[in-house]
């Protein structure tokens, strides 16, 4: 509890105006009161609401009452649940962030079944950036590192994104000089643009030595809300050409349900 002194020269304000001590106290008791609900508890009464955060019975009833008027809470047959404001403010939650939290067990899981090296990557600038690795058995394949770049042509992961971005964005890509990584890398702009039209149709890219010589890579984008492209996932390691083909269907089924999980809608691009 917020002890007022009495007798300084603060300025007086009436009780709860924002910047005081009554409004922070309130603010924070608000959001004790949200944070009681977890996915296998999506309906509390405000009996139990009370009896959780030690708050009296009274207290509880007129924040509750402030966050139903306000669309944080709804009332419910046995209590209240989180409102539709919630949802539309998680929504505002950048898509960065939530791709970041989201893919980690997805990647988990692709490393897992494969036993290869998964990554998660988001497009910066004509880079991309590798936000998510899981490492796999295979210590041959250098691990790529959180936070370290590549250039968008030469790797699974960027082709992947580069496919579904913007036809202002590849064209710029397209009409530059194209990076050599490694012997294997894209450097003719229009075999480049032929295998961006195959991404498009069958949503799977590879690396064949591209990056690296002895190291494959398959991956698919993952999308966002409006199936807006906005990053990828792969698995890579030293396997032959075929065995890398051979993972295409279980890598894009990991993109396409956590592309769902995103908000994106039915593939049909």
């Amino acid at each position: 509890m917020v002890n007022v002194i009495q007798g300084d020269d603060t300025p007086s304000a009436e009780p709860g105006e924002p910047g005081r001590p009554e409004a922070a106290s309130s603010l924070s008791r608000g959001l004790s009161l949200l944070e009681l609900f977890t996915p296998d508890e999506s309906e509390i009464s405000i009996r139990e609401m009370s009896r959780r955060t030690g708050m009296p019975k009274s207290t509880t009833h007129r924040l509750v009452g402030d966050l139903v008027q306000w669309g944080a809470l709804e009332r419910g047959r046995k209590g209240v649940r989180l409102g539709v404001r919630m949802f539309e403010l998680g929504n505002l939650v950048p898509d960065q962030s939530r791709l970041r939290d989201l893919a980690v067990p997805f990647a988990q899981s692709l490393a897992e079944v494969t036993r290869l090296t998964s990554n998660v990557a988001m497009r910066q600038g004509s880079d991309i950036i590798y936000v998510e690795k899981i490492s796999a058995l295979d210590l041959r394949v250098p691990h790529s590192r959180v936070g370290g770049r590549l250039p968008i042509t030469c790797t699974g992961l960027g082709k992947a994104i580069l496919a579904f971005s913007s036809q202002e964005f590849i064209d710029a890509i397209l009409s530059g000089q194209l990076v050599r990584l490694a012997p294997g890398s894209i450097t003719d702009p229009e075999e480049l643009r032929k295998q961006l039209t195959t991404i498009r149709r069958t949503r799977v890219a590879y690396d064949l030595e591209e990056s690296q010589p002895g190291l494959f890579c398959v991956a698919a984008p993952i999308f966002t809300r409006n199936n807006r492209i906005i990053g990828a996932i792969s698995v890579t390691g030293a396997t032959s050409r075929s065995q890398a083909q051979s993972f295409a269907n279980v890598v894009l089924a990991s993109a396409t349900t956590l592309s769902r999980a995103l908000g994106a809608g039915a593939p049909g691009r």
